[in-house]
């Protein structure tokens, strides 16, 4: 777990704000999901500073359990071995809270893992149109499923098929082109106006 401190001072207003987040959270994470370059953990970093929470990334406390990068767990196992091991980390990881915790694009298909955010989480969906996507993917090229003669298909199949499971997320903000600021402020406006913030599901 890591926390961070960026530059941006804190008003009274935005303290308040913050604590009030916290304090309806109670144990639970805040779970970031969404396809790969919506901002997941860039925007996640400066939700868990404005928290004042910890900050954890699965994919990096994935790489820590298996010694090796998830390119090469995939080019080693596949990805259905490096599933079953990201079900067990997210899993473990989710009694930790609070904290601000980021996931994999592919984690909320796992419907044991959407139970277990369910339960002990509260999910946030950063939702990014096409161009954005490839526009920040197209900046690294140690995104597995993107090894293709054309990642933007690939991008095309993965929002049809997981945009309608994201969609049954706690809270969906829209990630764009703008300062992580104003993500992070309307991921709050968001939060404190959903009364999931409040209510733990019956188990």
């Amino acid at each position: 777990m890591i926390r961070l401190s960026f530059g941006r001072k804190k008003s009274k207003s935005d303290a308040r704000r913050a604590e009030e987040v916290v304090r309806r959270l109670e144990d639970r994470s805040l779970v970031l999901i969404g396809l790969m370059g919506c901002g997941k953990s860039a925007i996640g970093r400066r939700l868990a500073s404005r928290l004042s929470l910890p900050f954890v990334d699965a994919d990096e406390e994935i790489e820590k359990v298996a010694g090796m990068s998830i390119s090469d767990i995939f080019a080693e196992y596949g990805e259905t071995h490096f599933r079953d091991r990201e079900a067990k980390v997210i899993a473990r990881l989710l009694g930790d809270g609070p904290q601000v915790l980021a996931t994999g694009g592919g984690a909320f298909m796992n419907a044991d893992t959407r139970c277990a955010i369910t339960r002990q989480g509260v999910s946030v969906w950063l939702k990014a149109e096409l161009p954005v996507l490839m526009r920040r993917v197209s900046k690294r090229t140690t995104r597995p499923l993107l090894q293709t003669d054309d990642p933007e298909a690939v991008m095309r199949r993965l929002m049809a098929e997981r945009y309608p499971v994201y969609s049954a997320a706690d809270v969906v903000v829209e990630s764009r082109d703008v300062p992580h600021e104003v993500i992070v402020n309307e991921i709050i406006d968001a939060l404190l106006g959903r009364e999931r913030l409040d209510r733990r599901p019956a188990v």
